[in-house]
């Protein structure tokens, strides 16, 4: 049975205009009068969307990052009384508003910051952003210990494992298992993905999603970002967490106890499961998702994946054993090396080999601090383009 907080939980979305923040907006919208209240959005460069939703959802706080937008989202909200702001540091300001809980979906480096200023109130922090512990992973845990918040992942696997240790036994895990649909190229030889358009890359099998995460599906880079995620997240050593290729995107993550009891969640691929999850934790909210149907799905198939035609799991294991700067460095080199694919400028194999000689070519760092991050972040994109244009 789903229980309503007695007052409203207040709420932040940062990157309210993206695949994850419109798709919590419609759940906001969805729900009973009265049991949330909008404190803030900020968004990119979407002016006319971010404000139809300060409007939607009474937002008291709209901050864009382009200041270039900003003339355009002033005159859309000219009257409403919604204060709004422009630029880097009024995305902080947004993050910054006390808030029982922040929806952190500002993808890539800029997102660091505004994530780091909501977990320091202290509140719940959904995190839809896996910078957040891949490229600071060491500086966030530290902020979230210090401010005693609480970290929700949003990710369907690791959202997925979150539910599977509802019981609390963290100790008695043997280890865990996330999923991976396999992405459209599961059963390409690498002699056929040498040739393979960003179109195709971009139809994925199962989910729906931005165009950036979706490649990182088809390389199987989002499966190694998500195993240095949950060593982070779940305080676990790489050794203990496996992927597997399961086709279906059924069982979205299970944990593997001790006494050799396996717990697994199921539920349709649909990201507003494990939205919803963490919007109304620890109680449950309804959504208009589709149900599962165990008899039309038939079938559960689980394979191992593929080291050699999906280099990019091995580079996100080595980066997390080598510590340090080297897991930002991996997470900067492939977002440049995504952005030269679908620009056709390299080919798809060429978007691991790019991180991988960028991962060599700086090496694993300290990364210690916020600047030192966003040092590193920058290093290593500077070193991709480099390679990107060489070629």
């Amino acid at each position: 049975m789903s229980t309503a907080p007695a007052t409203p939980r207040t709420v932040t979305l940062l990157g309210s205009t993206g695949s994850v923040g419109t798709q919590t907006v419609d759940l906001l919208s969805a729900a009973p009068p009265g049991r949330f209240r909008v404190r803030a959005l900020a968004a990119g460069r979407n002016a006319t969307l971010l404000a139809a939703q300060a409007r939607a959802l009474g937002a008291e706080f709209v901050a864009i990052h382009d200041p270039a937008a900003w003339p355009a989202l002033r005159d859309a909200l000219a009257g409403t009384g919604i204060r709004a702001g422009a630029g880097a540091e009024a995305v902080i300001e947004a993050a910054a508003l006390a808030a029982d809980w922040t929806m952190a979906a500002i993808t890539g480096a800029a997102g660091l910051a505004p994530t780091l200023a909501a977990v320091r109130n202290g509140g719940a922090v959904a995190l839809a952003n896996k910078e957040a512990l891949v490229c600071a992973g060491d500086v966030m845990l530290r902020a979230v210990a210090a401010a005693g918040a609480t970290l929700l992942p949003v990710d369907s696997e690791h959202n997925a494992i979150f539910q599977s240790l509802a019981d609390g036994n963290h100790g008695a895990i043997e280890r865990i298992i996330l999923t991976a649909s396999g992405g459209p190229f599961r059963e390409f030889t690498r002699a056929q993905m040498e040739k393979v358009a960003p179109e195709a890359a971009l139809k994925h099998p199962v989910w729906s999603m931005g165009a950036k995460i979706t490649i990182d599906s088809a390389t199987l880079m989002n499966k190694g970002l998500e195993v240095i995620e949950a060593a982070r997240l779940f305080g676990l050593a790489e050794s203990a967490i496996d992927i597997l290729v399961h086709p279906q995107s059924v069982i979205h993550g299970m944990v593997c106890y001790q006494d050799g009891s396996v717990l697994a969640q199921l539920g349709a691929p649909d990201m507003r499961i494990p939205i919803a999850h963490t919007l109304a934790w620890p109680a449950r909210m309804p959504t208009a998702g589709k149900r599962l149907d165990l008899a039309a799905v038939a079938r559960l198939e689980f394979f191992p994946p593929d080291p050699d035609r999906f280099p990019a799991l091995r580079l996100a294991r080595e980066a997390l054993r080598a510590g340090g700067g080297a897991p930002t460095i991996l997470s900067a080199a492939n977002e440049i090396a995504v952005d030269a694919f679908l620009a056709r400028r390299i080919g798809f194999l060429d978007i691991a080999e790019t991180a991988a000689r960028v991962l060599d070519q700086l090496g694993a760092p300290a990364a210690d601090s916020l600047d030192a991050v966003i040092f590193l972040d920058d290093a290593a994109r500077r070193a991709a383009r480099a390679m990107v244009s060489a070629r």
